[in-house]
């Protein structure tokens, strides 16, 4: 019978030395792996994104141990290692009038490391964000032995729960003036309110950031799936999309003027997260934006603990919208986060002055509705759903579905189990977005419009 030793001795026997030469550690090929891009994307588009990934994904040698850890200086305050502190920030610099004080929470850690900041609410009728930084806070997570404690910490995190102030006192999405505060960045200091408050927040909260993850809500008449928007051709922030842990990252560049966008600009890395509606708080979205900011975290080696990864990732270019035909009132019959077959009844319109008319709504393909109407207002050519068409990794997405058909989101019923980068399902999703961006066919949000009824 042979001893534990020989029967190793004759496994490994069986290994060719070529074979043996090719077998990357374990704990090498998850941090330094390279990050892989699905081939079906389109073909322009991949080799943006395999230019901008020739950077090294490797953390940064700044935040080396050999560099010590020093005292974080913010906003004229002195964060010593270790401590957590609540600072004031006026969104205006002014004498008289409301200056728009917000509170930014500084976890500063004991161990060098990058600098990560946490907004929620720049629209401010949006408060999946505010709910989930909240959360994230508070006792239940925030202070020694908890999942933030800045004793067992690298680097410093900030967290703003809410950034658009007036806009969240006013439950709107826009600021007092009636411009959207993510069109504006970086600002100037002399120009409208909103572009003042975008310049200061730019200035003073984002410019000396390494990683900004932007916490958002679908805008009112319509509801989204958790997701992750990001342009992938810029190397750090397809980390951290990546990072997040959630199957469903749409690749954009983001709006003119948008933080996102400008920050890419300045090669700081961000991302933008999704999920439910204005107006609402959504559980499950609230839970998974929680979920996805600690999996960045430890991704960046800054708390303790594996990062926790999909079975899949759908990584889209763009995709299709559904339409009503005919007007009346809208009756979705397959929510957001549905997987639906082509031909398929998603919704059906009826009524009121014909009762005995209806219509039905029908998907012109397979896939995913990562967005859908909640305003049962339809005229003809109203959109109802935007679907993402899959064609491949269709049995692996369908792994993934509840009773009803829709997708269990990573993180919405806790951790799923470790698994290697290289285990993970890239499902591209190849097209356009129509109109430039992810929500451009939806149009002008019902403030936004009444807005310019009364400017016209």
């Amino acid at each position: 019978m042979l001893t534990g030793a020989e029967e190793e001795s004759n496994n490994d026997s069986l290994i060719s030395k070529e074979s043996v030469n090719k077998i990357v550690p374990r704990s090498k090929k998850r941090r330094f792996g390279p990050l892989k891009v699905a081939n079906q994307i389109p073909k322009s588009r991949r080799l943006e994104i395999e230019k901008g990934l020739e950077k090294s994904s490797k953390l940064s040698n700044k935040w080396t141990r050999k560099v010590g850890v020093k005292t974080h200086n913010f906003l004229r305050k002195r964060i010593k290692p270790g401590e957590i502190r609540t600072i004031p920030f006026n969104l205006l610099d002014v004498k008289i009038g409301d200056s728009w004080p917000i509170n930014v929470t500084v976890l500063h850690g004991v161990r060098p490391g990058p600098i990560v900041t946490l907004l929620g609410a720049i629209h401010g009728d949006e408060l999946v964000g505010p709910l989930a930084l909240t959360y994230l806070s508070g006792p239940n997570f925030l202070g020694e032995g908890n999942a933030l404690d800045p004793s067992m910490m690298s680097g410093t995190v900030r967290i703003i729960s809410v950034l658009n102030l007036p806009g969240y006192r006013r439950q709107s999405r826009y600021f007092p003036d009636g411009r959207d505060l993510n069109r504006f960045f970086p600002g100037s200091y002399d120009s409208n309110t909103t572009s003042r408050v975008a310049h200061r927040i730019w200035s003073k909260l984002i410019s000396g950031s390494d990683y900004v993850i932007d916490l958002h809500a679908a805008a009112k008449g319509r509801t989204n799936i958790p997701q992750i928007r990001v342009n992938l051709a810029h190397s750090p922030s397809n980390f951290t999309a990546r990072s997040f842990g959630i199957e469903t990252i749409l690749d954009t560049k983001g709006p003119r003027g948008s933080l996102r966008r400008t920050a890419n600009q300045e090669d700081i890395a961000c991302i933008t997260y999704e999920g439910g509606g204005s107006d609402e708080a959504d559980p499950e979205s609230v839970q998974v934006a929680m979920y996805g900011i600690l999996n960045v975290l430890r991704s960046l080696r800054m708390i303790p603990g594996y990062p926790s990864r999909p079975r899949f990732r759908l990584l889209a270019t763009g995709s299709d919208w559904i339409r009503s035909d005919q007007g009346g009132l809208l009756d979705v019959l397959a929510p957001a986060g549905s997987y639906v077959e082509e031909g398929e009844i998603v919704a059906t319109v009826t009524d009121p002055y014909d009762p005995g008319t209806s219509h039905d709504i029908i998907s012109p393909k397979q896939g995913l509705l990562i967005s859908t109407a909640t305003s049962p207002f339809v005229t003809s050519g109203t959109p109802i759903g935007n679907l993402l068409p899959v064609k491949r990794g269709v049995n692996t997405l369908m792994d993934r579905l509840d009773e009803e058909g829709c997708l269990i989101i990573s993180g919405s019923d806790g951790d799923p189990p470790w698994r290697d980068d290289d285990d993970i399902e890239d499902i591209s999703v190849a097209g356009e977005w129509s109109g430039g961006s992810p929500d451009a066919e939806w149009g002008l949000s019902n403030d936004k419009m009444l807005q310019e009824e009364e400017d016209s």
